[in-house]
């Protein structure tokens, strides 16, 4: 009996060992599974027609107007005033107000008119048909940004036709050019349209993320900070020069260590701990994490949070010499100026020189203890109930037109106000992007939830 006590005990161990297996499997499938099912079709509601229309715009080579009328015609057709503001020929943005009882507090809705290329020979539906199947949306900008754009004018409407006057300003501003930079969009009406702003002290805008898992939201973040982003160029009489200069600067394209963690940051990556497995600890404390010299272990999109890098161009001739392009992303409150000295100093000893192209930051996080944070947090959990967490979000590689607000004392939050699951996510600037329909008219409603609340009920206390 004795010698059959080892050879047992390995086949028990060995057959618990095969089902913990089949169970994991299992349990990845079915996530896996949940993430690619597809819903049956739904119903073509008036605003899913709306999303559809807009989407058929094809606003992706520099020209917004015929966007920006649209928009119009909608918001004229419920006796809404607005006014289309060129920068530019055809780079329009269009500008909406419903003035309240009260100066000051308004609230902006911005949104972008503006979307990226689309390749069609790659996509499986034409990018700009705005085709429907099994539920699905297909389309550029149905994420980014048209689909948000929706949800905010169905809100904005649904203030200007209630016939009452709300409390408080609600602004609408469909901009230009956030693809490139904003320079003709936000920025520019920043500079020269000062009015547009006027009283405002919170605004709704892209950047947020809606984590789902088995149809479920697990984690609704709301964006409260970007890197800032400042564009260069470096010179050089010869290509051996510059190419020395990029060899000395590749550390910066992924430093080892981090340079700031800033305490937005660390609550951020705190909150969202407890939904990545293999990294839980160490972002639960980051900063333990890198005292314990793990931080090597993190992410680069995390790892990215702390720190200033950079991005390198290659060499190219130019009239006198050799060109780079190089553009730095920098932590929200870090001074351009700071940077571009320190290049400045790293390339001199190369025989280069820095020419700066354009600059952004600093600009402050969003508060996460004002008004409009609980009333947001409220509003969601009535609209998706309260099986998730709502928390923050910093975006450590892209960047939206909330720079510009921030930079003037406007408090911006990033709300993806439907749910979006992984795999959509990837067509985001990318091929075949799309949106369920099902979960687009959740974030219609839980926008006109949140808009409406605003213009007419007492706001929360501040966290």
């Amino acid at each position: 009996m004795r010698r059959w006590r080892i050879p047992l005990a390995l086949l028990l161990a060995g057959g618990a060992a095969v089902g913990a297996l089949m169970i994991y499997n299992w349990r990845v499938k079915d996530e896996i599974d949940s993430q690619l099912w597809i819903p049956r079709p739904a119903r073509i509601t008036p605003e899913i027609v709306r999303l559809q229309q807009y989407v058929r715009i094809d606003t992706s080579k520099d020209n917004e107007i015929d966007g920006a009328k649209f928009l119009a015609a909608i918001l004229a057709k419920s006796g809404v005033r607005y006014e289309i503001i060129e920068s530019a020929p055809g780079r329009a943005s269009l500008y909406a107000r419903l003035e309240g009882k009260r100066d000051g507090d308004a609230l902006l809705l911005i949104n972008h008119i503006d979307v990226v290329p689309a390749k069609p020979e790659r996509w499986t539906r034409p990018p700009f048909a705005a085709a429907e199947r099994f539920n699905l949306i297909y389309g550029r900008g149905t994420l980014d940004m048209k689909g948000i754009a929706i949800c905010q004018l169905e809100a904005f409407l649904d203030v200007a036709r209630s016939g009452r006057t709300p409390e408080r300003d609600i602004v609408f501003l469909a901009a230009a050019d956030e693809e490139n930079d904003g320079l003709l969009g936000t920025g520019w009406l920043i500079e020269h349209r000062p009015d547009i702003f006027r009283g405002v002290r919170y605004a709704l805008n892209e950047g947020g993320i809606t984590e789902t898992q088995m149809e479920r939201i697990t984690y609704f973040g709301i964006e409260i900070g970007t890197k800032m982003v400042c564009r260069v160029r470096l010179h050089a009489a010869t290509r051996q020069a510059l190419q020395r200069a990029r060899v000395a600067l590749e550390p910066r394209i992924t430093p080892p260590d981090p340079d700031r963690i800033l305490p937005e940051v660390k609550e951020f990556l705190h909150e969202i701990a407890p939904l990545r497995i293999e990294q839980h600890e160490l972002l639960d404390d980051i900063e333990r994490a890198v005292a314990d010299g793990k931080f090597w272990l993190l992410s680069p999109g995390t790892k990215e949070l702390t720190q200033n890098v950079l991005w390198l161009g290659g060499v190219e001739p130019a009239p006198a010499g050799f060109v780079m392009s190089v553009t730095m992303y920098n932590l929200p409150d870090e001074l351009p100026e700071r940077r571009i000295e320190r290049l400045r100093e790293e390339v001199a000893p190369f025989g280069a020189t820095v020419e700066v192209v354009r600059t952004s930051g600093p600009a402050p996080f969003s508060s996460r203890r004002t008004p409009l944070w609980g009333l947001l947090e409220r509003e969601i959990k009535r609209e998706y109930g309260t099986g998730f967490r709502v928390g923050s979000e910093v975006l450590a590689a892209s960047y939206n037109d909330s720079r510009y607000l921030r930079a003037h004392g406007i408090d911006a939050y990033g709300v993806w106000p439907f749910p979006v699951d992984f795999y959509q996510t990837e067509g985001i600037h990318g091929v075949d992007e799309r949106i369920r329909a099902d979960w687009f008219m959740q974030g219609v409603s839980l926008m006109r939830r949140v808009v409406r609340s605003y213009a007419f009920e007492p706001l929360p206390s501040s966290g």
